[in-house]
């Protein structure tokens, strides 16, 4: 009888493994990454409210107005903005405070969350 001096490959237990583990993070990824677009969205949204002169936001509700459009552009509907965010108007600049949090179901009760939270200076325009 012959011995191998070494095992060469996987065992198909070690296939099955290694593929459930890709699975479940192909899983979670596809379920966190729309969520870090979005915000990455929302984040050029409040940027782009000192950059865009022809939107003339001069209050703290054309404020609001301005970054509700472009979240129904985008399609971020499931964002309650006045909640999400707080700005206050102080020396010609908006100091603005975004700060939310999203939940996907992972598995039953396992739940994945991402918490986004920044603050912004943006000069009126």
């Amino acid at each position: 009888m012959i011995v191998p001096h070494s095992q060469k490959g996987m065992s198909v237990f070690g296939w099955l493994m290694t593929l459930a583990f890709v699975a479940f993070l192909a899983s979670a990824l596809f379920k966190v990454v729309p969520h870090y677009l979005d915000y990455m969205s929302l984040d050029k949204l409040i940027l782009s409210v000192e950059a865009d002169k022809a939107a003339e936001v001069r209050s703290a509700g054309e404020f609001y107005n301005h970054i509700a459009k472009g979240l129904i552009i985008n399609n971020m509907r499931d964002l309650d903005l006045k909640e999400a965010l707080k700005i206050k108007l102080e020396n010609n600049e908006y100091l603005v405070h975004l700060k939310y949090e999203k939940r996907e179901n992972l598995i039953e009760n396992i739940d994945l969350v991402t918490r986004f939270e920044k603050e912004y200076r943006v000069r009126m325009p």
